[in-house]
């Protein structure tokens, strides 16, 4: 089994958000690999490493950073592959702003698909659905997952009917 996923992050102090993505993708059935590397520390090895994903059958690049958050956007520069950045607040960020601002501010010509600040879930998410798109057996379940999000919300809304409030008319 080949990793169809990369999931990336500047640091292990980012693991606890982006295993979020990884837990996802595991539902998805989709096979993924798990590395730290850091933009900063180790920019040759983040060049390669972007630079060759592709050819070793990765079809999108999930990538994590906090603080500066530079990592998804030096991917994204050197990859022909998606990228979705994940903003992650950590200890020396400015309340999250900074890698939120860090990743969604892209210049022209290298976009970073972006989710919430701590958002490694939807990460995994998007990533399902890229992989979807030619993938019918991804795409079934995908389409599982959404059925069974609109019914949680069903449900929701059959125990609301059930709670007497003053003035509440449904």
């Amino acid at each position: 089994m080949k990793a169809r996923v990369s999931i990336i992050m500047g640091s292990t102090s980012d693991l606890k958000i982006m295993e979020q993505a990884a837990a996802f993708l595991a539902e998805m059935e989709i096979p993924y690999e798990i590395n730290a590397l850091s933009a900063h520390r180790v920019p040759e090895m983040v060049a390669d490493f972007a630079r060759n994903a592709h050819q070793r059958g990765i079809e999108v690049i999930i990538a994590g950073a906090g603080g500066a958050a530079h990592l998804p956007g030096v991917v994204a520069a050197f990859t022909p592959l998606p990228v979705i950045g994940v903003p992650i607040k950590s200890s020396n960020s400015i309340d999250g702003w900074d890698s939120v601002l860090s990743i969604l501010q892209m210049p022209a010509g290298i976009p970073v698909a972006t989710v919430a600040l701590d958002g490694a879930r939807n990460a995994g998410i998007l990533a399902a659905q890229i992989i979807a798109t030619g993938n019918m057996a991804v795409r079934e379940r995908i389409i599982g997952f959404k059925k069974d999000l609109a019914s949680k919300i069903e449900k929701a809304n059959r125990e609301l009917a059930a709670v007497e409030m003053p003035f509440k008319v449904n």
